[in-house]
């Protein structure tokens, strides 16, 4: 999370401390009010808003390196995984793949978001490719499958997840579509069969933007939730 990234989450509610005791951890944001859970967040190019939504929702978040390997991810000992978003290729990013894996099979809740999402697609065997023009802007119309509800999202990525004619993923049946794009049908949204696991394409926590889909933060809170239960 750039410089720039960790002032605009430096509130006076909101404690920021950098930490350098460890190699691959760049920051932790406290909780606001009682702390309820520990989530680790990739950063691949994470906008300082998704730590704050987390964070208002009583979760202390440690902003870890993108590049960072499965060990260093469970030292953190985490309630859950956030995978955010960022530029390029996903095809190029390879880093947290087997810990999306390996930690999502252990049944830590992980939520992805842009990159984050592709990347998550792409470690159960799905592909991306790259889009003729991308897809860029405040306004994008998203249809939620499993609730038959329209989202306005806000949207910025040149790749996308490749969906087979019959709304499928080709090469990860694990995971079921959740949300697809009015404008093109391209995939907006997966979720996996059986594991705490789901991502969306678009931006969530988009500020300014459309709040349509802030629930996916709640929904993420829910998985830690019920995990902790056990």
């Amino acid at each position: 999370m750039s410089t720039t990234g960790v002032d605009d989450v430096r509130e006076p509610h909101r404690a920021v401390v950098v930490r350098g005791e460890h190699a691959g951890v760049e920051c932790e944001v406290a909780a606001v009010g009682e702390e309820r859970f520990h989530v680790v967040s990739y950063d691949f190019g994470v906008k300082a808003h998704s730590p704050k939504l987390l964070s208002e929702r009583g979760c202390r978040v440690t902003v870890l390196e993108g590049t960072v390997d499965l060990d260093t991810v469970r030292a953190e000992a985490p309630d859950g995984i956030f995978v955010s978003n960022g530029p390029g290729d996903p095809a190029a990013v390879e880093s947290a793949l087997d810990a999306i894996r390996v930690l999502a099979a252990e049944g830590v809740p992980i939520f992805g978001i842009c990159l984050g999402h592709q990347l998550i697609a792409r470690a159960f065997g799905a592909e991306t490719y790259k889009l003729p023009f991308g897809h860029h802007g405040g306004n994008h119309p998203v249809r939620n499958l499993d609730t038959d509800t329209v989202e306005i999202t806000s949207q910025n990525h040149g790749f996308a997840v490749r969906a087979g004619e019959d709304g499928t993923i080709p090469g990860a049946p694990d995971l079921r579509l959740t949300h697809v794009n009015l404008y093109d049908g391209t995939v907006e949204g997966v979720a996996h069969r059986a594991l705490p696991v789901f991502s969306v394409q678009y931006h969530p926590e988009a500020a300014p933007g459309p709040h349509d889909s802030r629930y996916l933060f709640d929904r993420f809170i829910g998985l830690m939730e019920s995990r902790a239960a056990e």
